[in-house]
């Protein structure tokens, strides 16, 4: 693209900004509650309620589900993410709880259906909440079995589908599970269950306070560094991306989200499905911790960081500030 400008004093590139209204007028990127997903966090009753690693976010249990569920659609939010808190004592090596018809996030997932269809509902493919070691998928002589893994990971794709889930969203990192998954659901009638594949999530050291939300980092062995994607890679993203789209997936995931503003915009520019962003755990805790300690303005920067993921082309925005900026776009 050619850019074009007069000359000073006859071009001044303020005159635009110097009132509210103009601002609001020439503004190249809007954001609006219609951008936002909250990630919710889900929890039996014998686990605890707060995340210290997260300062106003909560593990909700079942009963305590619908109202949050029924504020968050009277937001304007259009959809939630869950993800569950599993009891340790029904983790194991296969991660077999996933396969449970009645495991939590089925459970979570029959109960928000029935009282509030026309909230999005998005559930997590992989198997770390399920897991004894930690890991998205199963084991093999120290190494996560790509193969069988997608396997699994197909059965526990269709029995939330069976729970009624809107999304899909495969976030394990396995070759090939895009593929298996959409035939698997095409093959039991479930053409209509769209999938957001987690084509770019990086092995990032973002995730700390999530995994200890999920309870998954106490037990995690080693790192997921082989099969979570290189941070000092970009090209990969876009062969991921481009496998993913073949494959069948419907929209594209970044993850996280700051650190990879330029990922966002590549996968943007190369393939015209809807690309959406992350703003993970480790991002909301920094600006968390730093607000409180009244170093910044948390209601003005978690804006301005979502703007920045607006900028960059993501069509949507997984955020843990997603309700606190919902009811503030609704003031």
């Amino acid at each position: 693209m050619t850019l074009f400008t007069a000359k000073y004093p006859q071009c001044r590139l303020r005159r635009n900004r110097q009132d509210s209204w103009c601002r609001d007028l020439v503004a190249e990127n809007q954001l609006s509650v219609n951008d936002l997903i909250l990630p919710l966090f889900i929890r039996d009753k014998d686990s605890p309620r707060d995340i210290a690693a997260m300062p106003g976010v909560y593990r909700h249990s079942l009963d305590e589900l619908i109202p949050v569920c029924q504020r968050i659609k009277d937001s304007g939010i259009k959809a939630i993410a869950l993800f569950p808190n599993t009891n340790p004592s029904l983790k194991c090596e296969e991660g077999k709880e996933a396969l449970n018809p009645n495991n939590l996030v089925c459970q979570a997932s029959r109960l928000i259906k029935e009282a509030l269809p026309d909230l999005g509902l998005i559930l997590d493919v992989a198997l770390d909440p399920y897991t004894s070691h930690g890991h998205d998928g199963v084991l093999r002589n120290s190494y996560v079995a790509n193969d069988e893994t997608v396997e699994i990971l197909s059965e526990m794709a269709l029995n939330q589908a069976k729970a009624g889930v809107d999304i899909i969203a495969p976030s394990d990192m396995m070759d090939g599970r895009i593929g298996a998954i959409r035939k698997v659901l095409d093959h039991n009638g479930y053409q209509h269950v769209r999938i957001i594949s987690y084509a770019a999530k990086y092995a990032s050291a973002f995730y700390g306070p999530f995994r200890d939300a999920l309870g998954s980092s106490a037990v995690l062995q080693g790192d997921k560094k082989t099969y979570q994607m290189d941070p000092a890679n970009a090209l990969e993203a876009l062969r991921e991306g481009a496998q993913d789209l073949l494959e069948g997936a419907d929209m594209l995931m970044v993850k996280p989200g700051l650190p990879y503003l330029d990922i966002i915009y590549r996968l943007k520019e190369a393939f015209s499905l809807p690309i959406f962003a992350y703003q993970v755990s480790g991002e909301y805790s920094i600006l968390k911790a730093a607000s409180e300690r009244g170093w910044i303005d948390y209601d003005k920067i978690i804006v301005e960081t979502l703007i920045a993921f607006k900028r960059a082309g993501a069509s949507a925005i997984f955020t843990y500030a997603a309700l606190d900026v919902a009811e503030k776009l609704l003031d």
